[in-house]
């Protein structure tokens, strides 16, 4: 009998144990479900046109239209439109929400309170291995006065991508072009890249980042923190952008820029040789960046002058990386664009 009754009251013991949880667990814990009287019913739906997925729980909003790869975790209080396509092994964590027409490749993470993708005309298409942090929010309209809402808008995001907490990413402002997100980026806390910007790969935005809109990124560029870009301005590769700065125009592949009105302040010289760039390579740009930028003769002569002589030098002209500097500088004064940012100016004392 004081057997029995001891067996008992361990029993009790790890019942009541069981009662304490939180909702977060409930994404890694198969075995654990809520149920709710209003979401009972949801047995019934017929889910013969999904692949099952490993876990949804009862509570999640979850259209039986929606395609649902395998091994993917929808937890409390989530959303699923019918329209939207989930790839296998993708997370959905508690109150992250999936609209509209709306793609997530395989093994994407929503953190909790994220949200993708909107009810308006048009797309969302996330590539695999992305993270999408806490309550941010990508792939909704834009916040362009021309935009019209019964216009299709797009957005595309590729592979590998973090992007983190309260960032705001917004698809196309209109149906003949769209807002693209290349590979590997990290993307930190509160940043925001507006409509029809195109970014490239291997960038990492440092927190409160704001890109205008159709600003172009290219790739393996650096922000730091607070850092404005104004509308229709390109970033070149490896560039760096310094914290706080204000760019209104064009920096050159390999420059660093920094200021309330950024100015040109010498090459990414750090940058460029974690990425890689040999002693060579850079002692050739920095040739090339002290005749164009940093001439201190009083009767120096125009910047196409010094950019045409560098063209010309026997040595410089044949090293790839001067000459993709030298052509990103040309293509910031072509048509339509905003020219490079003001050039610092060298005192000779």
């Amino acid at each position: 009998m004081l057997e029995m009754k001891a067996k008992m009251s361990w029993w009790l013991l790890k019942a009541s144990s069981r009662r304490r949880f939180s909702l977060s667990s409930a994404l890694h814990h198969r075995r654990f479900f809520f149920f709710f009287p209003h979401v009972a019913e949801r047995e019934k739906v017929d889910t013969s046109t999904l692949t099952k997925p490993s876990f949804i729980h009862p509570s999640a909003a979850v259209h039986s239209d929606a395609l649902i790869g395998k091994g993917v975790s929808i937890g409390p209080f989530c959303s699923v439109s019918s329209s939207a396509k989930l790839g296998n092994g993708c997370q959905l964590y508690p109150g992250s929400h999936v609209s509209g027409n709306t793609e997530l490749g395989d093994n994407c993470t929503l953190m909790t309170g994220a949200v993708v993708g909107d009810d308006y005309p048009g797309c969302t298409v996330i590539g695999s291995n992305n993270t999408i942090g806490y309550h941010a929010v990508v792939g909704v309209k834009c916040q362009d006065m021309k935009y019209k809402p019964e216009d299709d808008s797009f957005l595309e995001v590729g592979d590998n991508n973090d992007i983190r907490e309260h960032t705001s990413i917004h698809r196309s402002s209109k149906s003949t072009d769209r807002t693209v997100i290349g590979n590997g980026n990290l993307i930190m806390g509160s940043c925001h890249i507006a409509h029809d910007c195109k970014i490239g790969n291997n960038n990492i935005f440092a927190n409160n980042t704001l890109l205008a809109g159709h600003v172009e990124v290219e790739d393996n560029v650096h922000t730091g923190g607070a850092t404005i870009v104004h509308q229709f301005c390109h970033l070149g590769s490896y560039s760096f952008l310094g914290g706080g700065s204000m760019v209104t125009q064009d920096v050159p592949k390999y420059a660093m820029v920094a200021g309330e009105r950024a100015e040109l302040r010498g090459l990414n010289l750090v940058g460029l040789a974690r990425c890689g760039f040999s002693t060579a390579e850079i002692r050739n740009l920095r040739t090339a960046y002290q005749k164009i930028f940093m001439c201190v003769d009083a009767n120096a002569r125009s910047l196409e002058e010094r950019i045409a002589e560098v063209e010309l030098h026997e040595e410089l002209v044949h090293v790839p990386a001067v000459r993709a500097m030298l052509q990103s500088i040309r293509n910031s004064f072509a048509e339509n664009r905003r020219g490079i940012c003001k050039i610092r100016h060298w005192n000779v004392s």
